[in-house]
């Protein structure tokens, strides 16, 4: 089920819903580029495990309006403008990949709202002190980053050249992805469910243009405006040992740094485990 919620500042969020409406709160928050309709575990699955799963499209993505500037803490008050149009008082929170360091924003920003939060194949901050950030990181990532730093305008450039192809034949870039993929992440995005929910996912949350994609890299290598330190409500870090998206570095360095952290580096496994592990996690955030 699907409905749009406005902001105090006049913006639009697309929400959609899945799983048992009766059931304990998550909010899972996708990856980068992404969009609300993201992979998730089947409906019928989250009903017989009491999950009311709910995502959204992050500003500039889908259906949702642009917030130019975001930084990664903005995530933790549309999340909790989200929680209260739904009067929401508590929920859990995870976020894979991109939506990771959001995940975490809204575990330090929303201490009496967060029951627990769930980060998988996330990134540390850019500044991260002690991090070789770049090490171990695909071509292509590193790439990003570097336009980044070279400015707003040779990001957006260079990402919505990449968006035009996406938006013409997602089902071709997934295909294109498989080279830069290890053989865990072949096999799990190889399956013809998750390859048609990651075709979706890419379709919807670049349909109208690059502008979330840029939002986020720009936030994620700005100031993230929260201290992973200030965290307390429980977080579960996964990370498969293998990803070249997001190093497990990062998710080692995070859990050095979060009070209640438990590390999960899974051998063998890489960026896309991260879907395979899904319903686990959910578990784990709704005991």
């Amino acid at each position: 089920m699907g409905q749009v919620i406005r902001t105090k500042d006049g913006r639009k969020l697309a929400v959609e819903h899945y799983g048992n409406p009766r059931g304990r709160p998550v909010f899972l928050l996708h990856g980068t580029p992404g969009s609300r309709l993201g992979p998730a575990p089947r409906s019928a699955v989250l009903y017989r495990l009491g999950v009311r799963l709910i995502t959204f499209d992050r500003p500039g993505y889908g259906d949702s309006d642009r917030l130019p500037g975001r930084p990664v803490a903005h995530a933790a008050a549309d999340v909790e403008t989200i929680a209260d149009a739904l009067d929401l008082a508590e929920f859990a929170v995870v976020g894979r990949s991109g939506g990771a360091p959001h995940a975490l924003a809204c575990a330090a920003l929303l201490p009496h709202r967060i029951a627990r939060a769930a980060a998988l194949v996330g990134l540390a901050p850019r500044d991260a002190k002690g991090l070789d950030w770049f090490d171990g990181m695909t071509e292509g990532n590193v790439r990003e980053y570097v336009n980044a730093a070279a400015g707003h305008r040779q990001l957006t450039a260079a990402l919505e050249f990449r968006s035009v192809a996406i938006r013409s034949d997602p089902a071709a870039s997934v295909a294109d992805m498989h080279r830069d993929l290890s053989d865990s992440d072949r096999g799990i995005v190889s399956d013809t469910g998750i390859r048609a929910m990651l075709v979706r996912n890419f379709a919807e949350g670049l349909r109208s243009s690059a502008d979330g994609w840029v939002d986020d890299v720009m936030a994620f290598a700005s100031d993230w405006e929260f201290r992973p330190e200030d965290i307390s409500a429980p977080v579960l870090l996964w990370h498969g040992e293998d990803d070249v998206f997001a190093p497990a570095a990062h998710t080692r360095w995070l859990a050095e740094r979060i009070p209640r952290a438990e590390l999960v580096v899974e051998r063998g496994a890489a960026h896309f485990g991260a879907l395979r592990v899904l319903t686990r996690v959910l578990i784990w955030a709704t005991r």
